[in-house]
């Protein structure tokens, strides 16, 4: 999966607004939504968020996840924690980037959220690249992807594939050096010649 169709699927969530219109239902391919009254907050999805905040109809409210106190307990236990946490949300840096980069004014504290989610960010993608290089170093063949979100395993994804690609060819190699009566087997089973 490409970034842009990670983005595409974070932006059908479904964030709270306030629109400051009135206005009927509307139809749309991901269902209705609506009827839009002022000052009465509804839920949307986020594209739909963005594009009314950007056209100053409504205020967007921030998701529960997106305060200090949340981030800051989310930083620390990730800190902490050898294996990657949960996070509050599978596409948090796709909802963040939107929501901050549109509605920063809507957000208390928006630039303290901000460096707090990429602080998360890096911290993650450093234990990410340290079990890629434990991974390698050790000649495993999987690993376990648990609380990744999409987009940080699509940011790794151009490098792992070859990178295990690497690893199965040193061991087909490795397994070159027996013995031709030992081997032969082996590589039958496997689809592969011994004169290559």
């Amino acid at each position: 999966m490409d970034p842009y169709e990670i983005e595409f699927i974070g932006e059908n969530r479904i964030a709270s607004i306030i629109p400051n219109f009135s206005y009927n239902k509307i139809y749309l391919i991901c269902g209705e939504f609506g009827p839009f009254r002022a000052g009465l907050p509804m839920n949307v999805p986020l594209w739909l968020a963005v594009m009314l905040k950007q056209k100053q109809k409504c205020r967007i409210v921030p998701p529960e996840w997106m305060d200090m106190e949340t981030l800051e307990n989310i930083k620390e236990e990730e800190k902490k924690s050898r294996f990657f946490t949960k996070m509050p949300n599978e596409h948090y840096m796709i909802e963040a980037k939107l929501i901050l980069g549109t509605a920063a004014e809507d957000i208390p504290h928006a630039a303290e959220i901000k460096t707090i989610i990429k602080d998360i960010w890096d911290i993650r993608m450093s234990k990410l690249r340290t079990s890629m290089d434990a991974l390698m170093k050790s000649g495993g063949s999987y690993g376990r992807l648990d609380h990744l979100t999409m987009m940080e395993i699509n940011s790794v994804k151009p490098l792992l594939p070859d990178a295990m690609d690497q690893l199965y060819r040193i061991k087909m190699m490795s397994r070159k050096t027996i013995p031709a009566s030992l081997n032969t087997s082996t590589l039958s089973q496997s689809g592969g010649s011994q004169n290559s």
